[in-house]
């Protein structure tokens, strides 16, 4: 039986404040265990909760940038459930009125767009972490540990309508996701730190039927691939329990990474086991239209518009847009270059090609350079006026990025000014012409293109320097 496979993406996205939702600990990553905690995150009697008001404004950009709407009235609410990583035996978090519904994020797909809806964003607050001794997960480890520093941090979760028909799909969202948040300036949506989770429902139906299937939820994906993974041998292991006649039981699962297979971990709960009542400490959050809209206008130009106006008035490809578009840094970067240099083509290429070579070969991105935008407007103006070659560019360019030094500077140093003097270029030019006589001969026989080795051969006895263009011409007149 043919069968179609329906997903929907439940993701936690931790936002940019620098303190937690509902305390003023410290959200800091990386710091020691249980150093950033007061008696509100931890759950002590009697301490009162107060709303992060930069969560709330984050929460609400996030939702106008995903198309969706703002609700007039939102309600925090407990989430009771007991694990050691909850010091409150509760998480305070949104339930029947949530922040925002009914919005959307359109994923580029097959050179069309597909548009998969976002049923909810709402706002809580995060759990603890246990670290496990003895294993990599609770089930065989012999103690566990668990660290609050991360309990209250302002989470955001949004969760997707069910319209994703393949893992690939999902895979797609989470990227498409991640791009737009980091855009934004809401979560700096670093997997590998778990300030972007996502948790995976997943169903198959035999094609054409209407009704979905029985759903299981996948944990434990802590990468794009590994959320593309988790889905697959999920997908096949629901293909196959129904091919052989058996029954997909409604639970949630634990993903493998080294064996990529899923194991059950317990039965899905349902709203009613979690006994969610509003939270009492807390009142409604009610944003005026004029905060709404003072958000909005904080949110600038989105990636997809702004991939829109590069191809337009910048007549840049498709790809380039798309690359200078890649994350929020670069497409500053570039943009502040354009200011400077007004040659988009020309400042694309040198981003695209070296700067971005030299940033992948040493692990790095272009807010960790100390390269700034007049820096290397500089140096393309210097090519601009002939007084570096775009070959000395390149070492230029290095160099810069190496040391931080200004082109002039190094220009200076290094004595890389481009050879442009006639009589200086015929010197070389006639030491190439006779250090090469069977090619000069081939080239009076008729074979032109042998210039090129010719001008190759110039550049090389200048170290680069010499003006290629002058070369060719003067090499030309000697060789009639």
């Amino acid at each position: 039986m043919k069968y179609e496979t329906v997903i929907g993406l439940e993701i936690h996205a931790q936002l940019l404040t620098e303190s937690k939702m509902f305390c003023s600990c410290s959200t800091r990553f990386g710091a020691k265990p249980n150093t950033n905690i007061c008696p509100v995150c931890t759950g002590q009697p009697g301490v009162l909760p107060v709303v992060n008001k930069k969560a709330i404004e984050l929460a609400i950009k996030s939702a106008l940038a995903l198309n969706c709407r703002i609700e007039h009235r939102s309600v925090f609410a407990r989430k009771n459930y007991f694990y050691p990583d909850l010091p409150k035996n509760f998480q305070i978090s949104q339930f029947e009125l949530p922040l925002a519904t009914k919005g959307y994020l359109d994923l580029k797909l097959n050179g069309g767009k597909k548009r998969i809806g976002i049923t909810r964003v709402h706002l809580e607050e995060d759990a603890g972490k246990l670290v496990h001794k003895g294993a990599a997960r609770i089930m065989g480890a012999t103690e566990s540990l668990v660290d609050y520093n991360r309990t209250g941090t302002p989470l955001m979760e949004i969760v997707s309508e069910p319209d994703l028909r393949s893992p690939q799909e999902a895979k797609l969202f989470m990227e498409a996701l991640q791009h737009l948040l980091q855009f934004i300036g809401v979560c700096d949506a670093k997997m590998e730190e778990g300030s972007l989770r996502c948790d995976a429902n997943i169903s198959i139906r035999p094609a054409g039927q209407i009704k979905f299937g029985v759903k299981t939820e996948v944990k434990n994906m802590n990468s794009f691939k590994a959320v593309e993974k988790a889905l697959l041998a999920e997908e096949k292991r629901h293909r196959e329990v129904l091919t052989e006649g058996g029954t997909i039981l409604q639970e949630t699962r634990f993903f493998d990474d080294i064996t990529d297979t899923t194991t059950g971990m317990r039965s899905k709960e349902y709203s009613h086991d979690y006994r969610y009542f509003p939270e009492p400490d807390l009142v409604p959050v009610m944003p005026g239209q004029n905060w709404i809209e003072g958000i909005k206008k904080g949110i600038g130009e989105l990636p997809e518009h702004k991939s829109e106006r590069f191809k337009k008035d910048l007549e840049l490809s498709a790809a380039d847009a798309e690359f200078l578009i890649s994350s929020p840094a670069l497409a500053l970067f570039f943009e502040e270059c354009l200011k400077l240099y007004p040659k988009a083509k020309i400042l694309a290429n040198w981003i695209m090609g070296d700067l971005t070579a030299y940033l992948n070969a040493n692990n790095l991105t272009i807010e960790k350079v100390d390269l700034s935008p007049a820096a290397l407007t500089d140096m393309l103006k210097e090519i601009d006026k002939g007084t570096i070659s775009g070959k000395i560019a390149k070492t230029i360019l290095t160099e810069m990025l190496k040391t931080g030094k200004t082109v002039k500077d190094i220009i200076k140093e290094q004595g890389l000014t481009q050879i442009s003097d006639e009589g200086a270029l015929l010197k070389i030019a006639e030491e190439v012409i006779k250090n090469n006589p069977k090619q000069v001969e081939e080239y009076k026989a008729g074979k032109h293109t042998l210039i090129m080795f010719l001008v190759g051969q110039v550049m090389k006895l200048s170290k680069g320097r010499a003006q290629p263009e002058a070369v060719q011409k003067l090499l030309r007149e000697k060789l009639i």
